[in-house]
């Protein structure tokens, strides 16, 4: 059954006011990915994946989608309170999303490179896991795991596999795919080639072009590391020349 919109958390993103934004020269805004978004607007589906280069604007994007639906910049569920630096753009305020109206209200956000202040948040909160007492994969694999049945809405995740073995990823493309079809939306971003190929997502590939809706083997990221698996070692003559 196709997910319906009235039951999406978030079916479309904009800009409040883009006329207001046009000529605007500070960052994040001068990044092309974030002016499409908030010049054209983003419809969403029930599964996103966004991936691009570092440096493109993945992380801004998706910690402004968090931040404007209601979740806390460093990770958490809606309402958490964890900060510790803050270090996010105000895109967020300057984006709306139109949401379906029969649509939870509830989200969770997950960022590798906060995960660490994170565990310490939830253990002092008396989450039942002691998270630093086990690995980086096995802990970001666990807490994934534990909010599942407590969170149905918007799940939202930046670069999840940085941690993660070739097995931990697909470990957590099976929670992932037990996310959504408990009827959870998920936005997520990623370098990796094997979450990328999530069944029946919808992939924007970020860069110097903006925004654009890709098929999966026609996207930068798979082209390189076929190249790169097609003969390693002249890959890397080729890179040092």
């Amino acid at each position: 059954m196709e997910f319906s919109q009235m039951f999406m958390p978030v079916r479309r993103v904009e800009a409040i006011d883009a006329e207001a934004l046009l000529g605007n020269q500070r960052w994040p805004l001068v990044l092309p990915p974030v002016r499409q978004l908030l010049h054209e607007g983003l419809d969403l589906g029930q599964v996103t994946v966004i991936v691009g280069e570092n440096g493109t604007g993945k992380s801004t994007l998706v910690e402004a989608l968090a931040m404007a639906y209601g979740m806390n910049a460093e990770g958490g569920s809606t309402g958490a309170m964890n900060t510790t630096r803050t270090s996010e753009s105000e895109l967020w305020r300057q984006l709306k999303l139109q949401r379906g109206a029969a649509a939870s209200r509830k989200g969770f956000f997950l960022r590798a490179e906060t995960m660490h202040n994170f565990y310490t948040y939830l253990e002092e909160s008396k989450f039942k896991t002691k998270l630093h007492e086990r690995s980086h994969g096995e802990s970001f694999l666990d807490l994934v795991e534990e909010r599942i049945p407590f969170i149905k809405g918007l799940w939202i995740l930046d670069e999840p596999e940085a941690a993660l073995s070739m097995a931990g990823c697909v470990k957590l493309m099976k929670l992932l795919q037990t996310i959504v079809d408990g009827g959870s939306q998920l936005i997520f971003s990623t370098h990796s080639p094997m979450l990328a190929t999530f069944p029946g997502a919808q992939i924007l590939e970020v860069g110097s072009w903006g925004l654009r809706e890709r098929e999966f083997e026609h996207l930068e990221l798979v082209r390189g590391w076929q190249e790169f698996f097609e003969d390693p070692r002249s890959y890397w003559k080729r890179r040092q020349s």
